[in-house]
């Protein structure tokens, strides 16, 4: 297993960092376009997660991320040290309603479980928020 990791403060100034770092070990690892721009949207939007409503955008918080490679699976690991949720309170969207009405935000984890192959949120008995995301490799030939 390889894993690679990086520590940033939590400012949306850094997403792009954060994008280019998950982007460039994705297409490392063999991913095409289509499965880098995915797994790149789904860490953005849970990076954004974790700025707007864990931290309530203080700038002087960490994120940290891990990308473990195994041989079957890329995971990426998010973890803070902000305000939990329970995941089971997330209703997922109507999108025919959501869309009708123009709605701005609130398709985070949605858009995280329709673009990954597993998402999974827990607090850690140190305090931590963890979320797990997998993208599976596939044929990439």
């Amino acid at each position: 297993m390889t894993d690679y990791k990086l520590k940033i403060p939590s400012k949306t100034d850094n997403l792009e960092l954060i994008r280019n770092f998950v982007a460039g070990v994705a297409r490392k690892v063999g991913f095409k376009e289509d499965d880098v721009s995915k797994i790149e949207l789904a860490v953005d939007e849970a990076c954004t997660n974790v700025i707007e409503h864990a931290y309530k955008n203080e700038k002087d918080k960490d994120i940290d991320l891990a990308v473990k490679i195994d041989f079957n699976k890329l995971t990426i690991v998010i973890t803070d040290r902000g305000k939990s949720f329970d995941m089971k309170d997330i209703k997922m969207p109507e999108m025919e309603k959501y869309l009708a009405e123009l709605r701005v935000g609130g398709l985070g984890i949605y858009l995280m479980k329709t673009l990954m192959d597993e998402v999974d949120y827990v607090v850690r008995p140190d305090g931590k928020n963890e979320v797990r995301m997998v993208k599976f490799f596939l044929d990439q030939s």
